[in-house]
């Protein structure tokens, strides 16, 4: 998926080889709502926005992806239940990230408002670590690490402003300082300032409390990365990049030609609002159909909408 000021583009490899691709005016939320604009709230504005959009994109390319040579469609309940798994991840999520790690505090019996919050915090992080590494090791999840690095390489090649294309993007690197993952740190970093300020949980309500208190700790992060993005070349702005461009060394793998293709079609889209901005490559398409054991479309015609 890419974002581009007037839209969102997403384009997906089919087992038959052609990329799908898929393009939506898009207006955010920042810009339809003016307080949404503002320090923190675009933070957490934005936060809520990207599950939605990712929501979406996922659903649509989980469609495309398991597409058989006849395009069957999805039934209705299907995508119910996606809808279903992807709440209850999330719902997950919080259960791991912040509850877990209450529980785990409590049993060190630590007391001390500045110690509790240090320790749930050291939780947290090293839940989020060993998460990160465990699914690592989960084979499956290689290819979409390889697609994720070249989103990376092919928003390098965006910013060199030299044409957009796979030969251009295939040297760049995959490690980008302004990636989810880095978000991802700072608010995991950002909560153990934040729940400090809330002292340490006594009852249910207040242990609700911190999940409610999830969106302002996405939106001070967000701010902690726009502010690395201004002074990106200072030992500063290079400083706190590091960690997340570290942690990328867990979430994105080196792709191949169909891979940084796929990542070029979505980008071509997004910034020009054209589902056929990109011209496919035949051959990276025999190669994905060979990769993906599907059968090469009979009448090829490269990129699809």
């Amino acid at each position: 998926m890419m974002r581009a000021p007037g839209g969102v583009a997403c384009a997906v490899r089919r087992p038959d080889g052609t990329i799908a691709v898929r393009y939506d005016e898009h207006v955010p939320f920042t810009k339809k709502v003016k307080p949404f604009g503002l320090p923190i709230l675009r933070g957490a504005a934005t936060l809520v926005e990207a599950m939605v959009l990712g929501t979406s994109t996922l659903m649509w390319s989980a469609e495309e992806s398991a597409k058989e040579e006849e395009r069957r469609e999805t039934k209705p309940w299907e995508k119910i239940g996606f809808g279903a798994v992807t709440v209850l991840s999330f719902a997950f999520g919080l259960f791991l990230f912040f509850w877990v790690p209450l529980w785990l505090t409590d049993l060190t019996g630590v007391q001390g408002r500045a110690t509790y919050n240090l320790v749930d915090g050291v939780f947290r992080l090293a839940i989020f670590f060993l998460y990160l590494f465990l699914i690592t090791r989960w084979g499956e999840m290689r290819r979409v690490f390889q697609y994720h690095g070249a989103e990376h390489m092919a928003i390098f090649n965006y910013e060199a402003e030299v044409p957009i294309s796979v030969e251009n993007t295939r040297s760049r690197p995959r490690l980008h300082p302004r990636c989810g993952t880095s978000f991802l740190f700072f608010v995991m970093l950002v909560s153990i300032f934040v729940f400090a300020l809330l002292g340490k949980p006594e009852t249910v309500g207040e242990r609700l409390l911190r999940i409610a208190f999830v969106p302002v700790i996405g939106g001070l992060s967000y701010e902690v990365i726009r502010f690395s993005a201004k002074i990106e070349n200072t030992w500063l702005g290079k400083a706190l990049a590091a960690p997340g461009k570290a942690l990328q060394l867990l979430t994105t793998a080196a792709p191949d030609d169909t891979q940084v293709e796929v990542a070029v079609a979505s980008l071509k889209v997004a910034l020009t609002g054209d589902p056929n901005a990109h011209e496919p490559d035949p051959e990276l398409a025999r190669q994905a159909a060979a990769a993906l054991g599907g059968t090469l479309a009979p009448e090829f015609s490269g990129v699809t909408t």
